[in-house]
């Protein structure tokens, strides 16, 4: 389901933030297209951060990698990577308006980045948004081999510590269902979330400056993490 937006209505924050209070939120056709597009899929895609699958090879990856993961420092590089033209596809859904909007969420503190970087070169990160004990997982980039797995085990070990109960990645791919992504229909969607909304939750109860050491050893014990 998606209904189109007249561009010259200003959308603000607060609206935004409301939008995904109602499990809705906006993409655009292309990033010269001014217009965005409310988005409410009839298929959700959820990854449960109980059920969470990481490959021991990852989470070895995770523990021993050179990379450096930082928390909130670097928006427009994360943008920057997630916009940019990638194998299958020359175009993004990240017009100006998504990306002045969630850099007013980011100076806000709603809106989150995590960030790998090899040296002082940004190679993998994600974005999303943080309402009550909801996360919205935006977009994720990798230019080296892992990055973007890296980032996100990154962020669900932050969620788990922080208390989150949902991590919504809006739709289920290939790179996501290895995680243990499921599908769940609108309605269940919607229950999950009101849920999470009654919830507290802390983005920064883990360290900004959390080694993958310590974020390994949050799932080192889990039986869901395998060869």
């Amino acid at each position: 389901m998606a209904s189109r937006d007249d561009p010259m209505f200003e959308i603000t924050p607060q609206v935004l933030l409301k939008a995904y209070s109602c499990g809705i939120f906006p993409m655009a056709e292309s990033a010269d297209d001014p217009a965005l597009y409310w988005i409410e899929p009839q298929q959700r895609g959820v990854l449960p951060l109980d059920k969470l699958h990481i490959p021991k090879r990852l989470l070895r990856t995770v523990r021993t990698t050179p990379f450096e993961v930082k928390i909130d420092t670097d928006y427009e590089g994360v943008i920057d990577g997630c916009a940019a033209p990638r194998a299958g596809r020359m175009s993004t859904w990240i017009n100006s308006r998504i990306r002045a909007l969630y850099r007013e969420l980011f100076e806000l503190g709603a809106c989150h980045t995590v960030e790998v970087w090899s040296g002082d070169e940004m190679v993998g990160g994600l974005y999303g948004v943080a309402l009550k004990s909801a996360f919205f997982g935006e977009s994720m980039f990798s230019t080296e081999r892992d990055a973007s797995k890296i980032a996100l085990v990154h962020l669900a070990a932050r969620l788990i510590r922080g208390g989150f109960t949902l991590l919504d990645t809006q739709f289920v791919t290939d790179h996501l269902r290895q995680f243990g992504t499921i599908e769940l229909d609108r309605m269940a969607f919607q229950r999950e979330l009101e849920l999470a909304l009654q919830r507290d939750a802390d983005f920064y109860a883990l360290s900004r400056t959390a080694t993958g050491a310590e974020v390994a050893e949050i799932f080192s014990s889990r039986s869901d993490c395998s060869a």
